[in-house]
C-alpha cells in the first residue's frame, strides 16, 4: 500500500551562534526539528523545517566545547521564520552583544520573523537592542538576577522553563531549549508529532514551559548542610502519606513550633506550602505521562480528584485534563473525569 503524500510549506528555524556559544543550545533544539522532518517523512508527509546557522562573519564558529560548525553570515539572510540566539558564558556573551553585525542584522530579522528569541542567555543580546522591552521573557538560573539588574525593562521569570509572550519566545537554556523546541513543533504541527520526537529522543517527559527550572526538592536537598534533606526525600518517597505538621514535626524530632520555624528557615516555604507544590509538581509529571486524574490524585496525596484540581487550578490556572491533553496528547476520556463534576457537586 502506497503511503499518501501531504505536502507541507517550509518552515526556515536560523540560529544565531557566536564563538564560544552553548552547543547544546544548538543541537538540542535543532534534532527536535529535524527529528519531526524524520516523523513527518515515515507517515507520507513532506519535511516542514528548514534549520541553518548563521554568525556575523560566517564560516567556521568554534562552540565552548570546542566543537565547530559551519554557518552563513547573517547579513547574507533575508528572512526566516524562527530566529533564535544561542546562549553562552559571560566572556563570549558580552562580545556578542558588541558585535556591529549581528546588532545591524537582528532588529530586521526579528521584525519579519514568524517568531524569534533566546535560548539560554542568548536573550542578553536581544535585550540589549531594546527587542525585549515591555516583554517576559526566560533566561538560565544564573543569569536571571544580572538579566533584570540591567535591562529593567525586561520582566524576567526565574521558574519558567521557557516562555511564550506573542511571536517572542525564551527558554532557561541548555536543555530547557528541547522543551521550547518540542512545544513549537506541538505548535507547528500537532501533538503527537512532538511527542514521537520526544519519544526517538529518549526524553524523560515532555515538560511544561511553566514548570519551575527547580523542584523544591532539588532546591532543597542541593543545600548539603540542609537539616532536612532525609526528611524531603521520604516526603518524596511517601506523597500520599499524612504529611502533616504533627507527623513531620514527629519524624524530624522536634517539637510542632520549632519544626515549623526551621523548615521555613532552611527551604524558604512552610511545611504545607512546600508539601504541596511536592505533590502538584508529581502531579504535573503523572499528567505529562497521561495518568487519570484518580490515579494522580491517589499517588501523590490530593484525594479525591475535586482536591486536586482546585489545588492545580489555584497554583497553575488551567484544570489538571486540560494541562493532561496538552502535554500528553491524549484524546481519551477517563472515568473519573466523567465522575469529577459529580464529586464537586458533593455527589
Amino acid at each position: 500500500m502506497t503511503k499518501r503524500a501531504y505536502f507541507l510549506p517550509m518552515h526556515r528555524v536560523v540560529f544565531v551562534v557566536y564563538p564560544g556559544f552553548e552547543l547544546l543550545d544548538t543541537a538540542g533544539p535543532a534534532s527536535v526539528f529535524t527529528g519531526a522532518n524524520r516523523v513527518l517523512r515515515q507517515s507520507g508527509r513532506s519535511e516542514f523545517y528548514d534549520v541553518g546557522l548563521v554568525s556575523a562573519e560566517g564560516g567556521t564558529v568554534e562552540s565552548s566545547s570546542g566543537i565547530a560548525v559551519e554557518t552563513l553570515r547573517i547579513a547574507a539572510l533575508r528572512s526566516g521564520d524562527t530566529i533564535l540566539v544561542a546562549g553562552a558564558e559571560r566572556e563570549p556573551l558580552l562580545a556578542a552583544v558588541a558585535e556591529p553585525m549581528l546588532r545591524a542584522a537582528l532588529p530586521a530579522l526579528a521584525s519579519t520573523a514568524e517568531r524569534f528569541g533566546s535560548v539560554c542567555s542568548g536573550g542578553f543580546l536581544l535585550a540589549s537592542l531594546g527587542l525585549l522591552d515591555g516583554r517576559r521573557v526566560a533566561s538560565h538560573w544564573d543569569a536571571c538576577k544580572p538579566f533584570a539588574a540591567s535591562y529593567p525593562h525586561v520582566t524576567v521569570d526565574p521558574d519558567a522553563l521557557y516562555v511564550v509572550d506573542g511571536r517572542l519566545w525564551t527558554s532557561a537554556g541548555v536543555t530547557t531549549g528541547i522543551d521550547m523546541a518540542l512545544a513549537m513543533v506541538a505548535r507547528d504541527l500537532d501533538a503527537s508529532t512532538a511527542g514521537e520526537v520526544a519519544r526517538r529522543l529518549i526524553l524523560y517527559a515532555r515538560r511544561p514551559g511553566h514548570q519551575s527550572q527547580f523542584s523544591p526538592v532539588l532546591a532543597a536537598q542541593i543545600k548539603g548542610d540542609s537539616p532536612f534533606a532525609d526528611l524531603i526525600g521520604w516526603m518524596q518517597a511517601n506523597l500520599d502519606a499524612p504529611l502533616d505538621i504533627p507527623s513531620l514535626a514527629d519524624r524530624a524530632g522536634l517539637s510542632e513550633r520549632s519544626f515549623h520555624r526551621k523548615f521555613a528557615a532552611a527551604t524558604g516555604m512552610t511545611p504545607a506550602r512546600f508539601v504541596e507544590t511536592a505533590r502538584l509538581d508529581a502531579a504535573r509529571l503523572l499528567l505529562s505521562r497521561g495518568l487519570s486524574l484518580k490515579e494522580i490524585a491517589a499517588k501523590v496525596g490530593l484525594y479525591p480528584t475535586a482536591r486536586l484540581s482546585e489545588a492545580f487550578e489555584r497554583r497553575f490556572g488551567m484544570a489538571p485534563r486540560l494541562f493532561r491533553d496538552m502535554h500528553a496528547g491524549l484524546d481519551r476520556v477517563d472515568a473519573d473525569d466523567v465522575a469529577e463534576p459529580a464529586l464537586r457537586r458533593g455527589g
